[in-house]
């Protein structure tokens, strides 16, 4: 499930408040000085789940990733915020879909989770973009929901290399009411602008992006 650039944290939060999927916690740091730094993860877990569980993407002299990838053991307790986020999340009625790149599948994940306890997976269709199946976060959980799933730097048996088509998205999106959008920056424009190539009013994508932090 996590990639060699990741790691996933099962946590217990007390008295949690219940999320809707496609919200996040923030996450901060203390020093023994006072300094802190923080960073926000999106929730991977559904909210019927006993324990949170977020993916952390391991960043090169990142205060914060490096921490808990590499230092935090099991019975560290740490400072939370959360839920966060009201506009990017997902009721799960609306049909929907999610076009999700690298670690910004992980909403997606949420989302799935969520409308297999509902009984409704036929609500919400996932199209994820990895470099390759060992670099895609969740890939064989993507898979067994029934998600499409392509990649960017590895070809398979039945498509080459590169990034989705409008050709292979457009059948995704009939009857579709709403698409979510998560990823890299560079991801989400890129993702945006193929959604609406294909016809999809600007007033139904919800994107939520990120950048490297230091």
């Amino acid at each position: 499930m996590p990639t060699p650039a990741t790691v996933r944290l099962r946590l217990h939060v007390d008295d949690r408040m219940r999320h809707r999927p496609g919200q996040h916690y923030l996450l901060r740091l203390r020093a023994p000085d006072d300094y802190t730094a923080q960073r926000s993860y999106s929730v991977a877990s559904d909210d019927s789940d006993p324990l949170l569980e977020l993916l952390v993407e391991k960043l090169p002299g990142g205060e914060v990733s490096e921490f808990l990838a590499e230092v935090a053991e099991v019975g560290d307790v740490l400072e939370m915020r959360g839920p966060i986020g009201r506009w990017f999340t997902w009721d799960v009625r609306t049909p929907a879909l999610c076009l999700v790149g690298g670690t910004g599948v992980v909403p997606a994940i949420a989302m799935s989770r969520a409308a297999r306890h509902a009984g409704a997976p036929d609500l919400l269709r996932v199209l994820a973009v990895g470099r390759s199946p060992e670099e895609t976060p969740y890939d064989d959980e993507l898979r067994r929901f029934g998600a499409t799933v392509t990649y960017t730097r590895h070809a398979t048996g039945t498509r080459p290399a590169g990034p989705p088509s409008a050709a292979e998205l457009a059948p995704l999106l009939d009857g579709i009411e709403l698409a979510f959008v998560c990823g890299s920056s560079r991801f989400a424009g890129l993702a945006e602008a193929l959604l609406m190539e294909c016809g999809l009013s600007p007033s139904m994508i919800r994107v939520e992006q990120f950048g490297a932090t230091g």
